[in-house]
């Protein structure tokens, strides 16, 4: 069976073997140009894996009081894995040595000037986070069976740049999962078998 690294790289791996042309973006609804960003998709290594999410401080200029994964804009030279390990050790000190990159999965050009390449890894559980006051107004971990179960997800649609939108939503002990970080992990779902990645896994809520 194998273990929980291993599995997603496998998955993944297949997932990306496969074109699938809807995957979810906002590539319509962006103006100018677009800025290189990278997130990560933090996954934890327990017998149900979860995946860690931010809350954003409300003063913050770009999506503030969202959900969101780690991750941010990329410094000049830094690719996307390595602007993702940055990120998330200065908003929750995840120490990079304790990360294991799976692999990058589909960029999402968002509505808000940034092409955004996720990047999945696999981190030990229950690592002592720190969350940076100014970047992090709260921290939560989602069951990653959950997150994948295109099932949990409820649609919905806004008016929005001229443009009806149609955007996912989930409530999780009471954070509001939608928008950018929703649409992320609809996509990755695309490309992940929860079957082969999470074998005998619950979804629950």
């Amino acid at each position: 069976m194998g273990n929980l690294f291993d599995r997603l790289s496998a998955s993944l791996a297949r997932g990306h073997q496969r074109d699938i042309p809807d995957l979810l973006s906002d590539a319509r609804f962006a103006t100018g140009e677009s800025k290189p960003a990278a997130v990560l998709i933090a996954v934890t290594e327990r017998a149900e894996p979860g995946v860690l999410l931010t809350q954003r401080p409300k003063g913050m200029r770009d999506h503030p009081g969202q959900v969101a994964f780690p991750g941010g804009k990329l410094d000049p030279g830094e690719d996307a894995i390595t602007a993702a390990l940055r990120e998330a050790e200065e908003e929750l000190a995840i120490p990079r040595e304790a990360v294991r990159v799976v692999g990058e999965t589909d960029r999402y050009q968002t509505g808000t000037g940034f092409i955004v390449t996720p990047v999945l890894a696999v981190i030990p559980p229950d690592l002592p986070l720190v969350p940076h006051p100014s970047e992090v107004a709260a921290w939560f971990e989602a069951p990653l069976a959950l997150l994948l179960d295109e099932t949990a997800w409820t649609t919905n649609e806004v008016f929005w740049r001229g443009a009806m939108r149609r955007y996912l939503e989930m409530d999780y002990s009471g954070f509001r999962i939608w928008g950018v970080t929703a649409a992320i992990i609809a996509n990755l779902a695309r490309r992940i078998a929860v079957e082969e990645a999470l074998p005998g896994a619950r979804q629950e809520r």
